[in-house]
Formats: structure tokens, C-alpha cells, sequence
């Protein structure tokens, strides 16, 4: 009966420590900004980092395969839950992330810029 419920409980704690995406390797800084909206679940994590490589739920991607990739992942979602978080570094140019925004455009998806409050520092 007791190795069961360890089992069960090992089950748990491994669940829980689960991450779907990995993107703790990406160094990225938020820009900051007042009065930000509370995130919803995203399908995808598009991130653009200081060194302004670009990663979708943190593996390397080019811009040219953003769309296809974006499009895969959403899939035949219903509006509204096409969310695709994007993280720029905030000394990031639009050289860098305008084609970005126009691929998550192009396949579809609902752009989220995650942002940092700038009242939490």
C-alpha cells in the first residue's frame, strides 16, 4: 500500500516540476511599462534575446521558418486562443522584430508582447 502512494506522490512532484518550453537559457530583458494586463496561456513563446537571436519555445529558429513553424503549433485553434507571447530585449531594434510580428501576423496568431511593470523595480 505504501509504495503506491510514493508512487503517487513521485507522479505529483514530477508533473509539477514539468515545463512544456524551456527558455530559461535565453538572456533577455523586459521593456518596462505602467499599467500592464495580466497574460493569458499562450500556444507559442517567440523570444528575442540580447544578442538579438531569435527562439521559438526556446529552440533557435530564423524569421524565414517563424511562420511555418508558428502555424504548425497553432494548429486549427479557435480565435481567441492563438495567443503567441512575444520577448524582446529591450535594447532589441525593430530591424529585429518587425519581421517577427509580421510572421506571427502571417500565421495567424494573436500577439502578446510581455512586458515588465515598471512599478515592480
Amino acid at each position: 500500500m505504501a509504495m503506491g502512494d510514493i508512487a503517487f506522490l513521485l507522479l505529483i512532484f514530477f508533473v509539477i516540476l514539468a515545463r512544456v518550453q524551456d527558455d530559461s537559457h535565453i538572456i533577455w530583458e523586459p521593456a518596462k511599462l505602467h499599467n500592464l494586463e495580466q497574460s493569458k496561456n499562450a500556444k507559442a513563446s517567440v523570444a528575442i534575446d540580447a544578442d538579438n537571436k531569435l527562439y521559438l519555445n526556446g529552440k533557435p529558429i530564423g524569421v524565414t521558418n517563424l511562420a511555418g513553424e508558428i502555424s504548425e503549433i497553432l494548429g486549427e485553434a479557435p480565435a481567441g486562443k492563438r495567443t503567441v507571447f512575444l520577448k524582446v530585449h529591450k535594447h532589441a531594434t525593430a530591424t529585429y522584430f518587425e519581421p517577427v510580428i509580421e510572421a506571427i501576423s502571417e500565421a495567424g496568431g494573436d500577439l502578446m508582447h510581455v512586458l515588465e511593470d515598471a512599478r515592480m523595480k
